[in-house]
């Protein structure tokens, strides 16, 4: 797709008043739903207690998706030469604003990321648990004060890598697979239209996974450091992030830095299908819904 093509391309219709908030409203679903047959995962401690701390879990995933899409597509619409979010940037492109727009959601959802990872890592029956995430921020709060909410955001921030690069890999293989089902189309003779620029769930699943394993492997050691950072149990061996890694490094080794990967592996990818696939299916049917609405209002005006 040359960028002359994409520039004389009319901007979709949305259902919402922006395109933004079309995304913005399909991660926040596709974010829940992940949540809702991943958060077992979370935990693996048998069926008691499966679903301690989904009220966090939720929170998070439901705001980072959602703001995350709305923030990226805002970019994207923004500097669009057509002002239309599917407009085709490059991969370095893409790039750019997918780590703007992590870093800006890290900052906003870190303090909900913080009452998560302390719930996970706490046990239900102790009197120093978290009841809910509202009783965890404000815990936090009290005792520990704003510093304590932003705890670990640094390590956010480097990690916007790791969704940048995802989402740079899963822009650059869906626009590599929307074009071989044009070609596709042509070579047997058949119409491209609007409907057809839908990919299947198996695609979205491969590609999806596809571009999180690259973004993972890569940018696992973070993750290794900021949760043991932002847990409460740990947090007098690792107080600092230089003290985190140097002692890691010290008794671990590069091991240490990819300790659990391979568990990670088997719990995130699955929920990062779940959410890839939701969310292009919800983002459509915003979409169909809101071009069958168009239609019909311009059917009305020429009776």
């Amino acid at each position: 797709m040359t960028e002359g093509k994409t520039q004389l391309s009319k901007p979709a219709p949305s259902y919402f008043p922006t395109a933004a908030l079309d995304h913005a409203v399909a991660g926040i679903g596709a974010g829940t739903v992940a949540v809702l047959c991943m958060h077992p995962l979370d935990l693996l401690k048998g069926l008691r207690g499966l679903y301690r701390g989904v009220g966090a879990n939720i929170a998070g995933n439901a705001s980072s998706w959602g703001l995350y899409f709305l923030f990226y597509n805002m970019l994207k619409k923004r500097l669009s030469p057509t002002g239309d979010p599917s407009y085709k940037f490059s991969s370095g492109t893409t790039l750019l604003y997918a780590a703007e727009a992590s870093a800006a959601t890290a900052i906003i959802t870190n303090p909900l990321w913080v009452i998560k990872v302390r719930m996970f890592t706490t046990r239900a029956d102790i009197p120093t648990a978290y009841r809910s995430l509202w009783h965890g921020l404000s815990s936090v709060y009290h005792t520990e004060g704003i510093r304590g909410l932003y705890r670990g955001t640094s390590l956010a921030l480097v990690g916007v890598s790791n969704g940048a690069i995802q989402f740079m890999g899963y822009e650059q293989l869906k626009w590599l697979c929307t074009e071989q089902k044009k070609r596709n189309f042509k070579k047997i003779g058949k119409e491209w239209t609007v409907d057809a620029e839908k990919l299947s769930n198996t695609t979205y699943t491969v590609i999806s996974a596809a571009s999180k394993l690259l973004a993972l492997t890569g940018t696992y050691p973070y993750q290794v450091v900021r949760s043991r950072i932002q847990n409460d149990a740990t947090t007098h061996l690792y107080p600092t992030i230089p003290t985190c890694i140097a002692r890691t490094w010290r008794e671990e080794g590069f091991r240490g830095f990819y300790r659990g990967l391979g568990t990670n592996l088997v719990r995130v990818l699955p929920g990062t299908c779940v959410t890839f696939v939701v969310y292009e299916n919800l983002a459509w049917l915003l979409r169909s819904n809101a071009r069958k609405g168009e239609e019909k209002k311009l059917a009305g005006k020429d009776r």
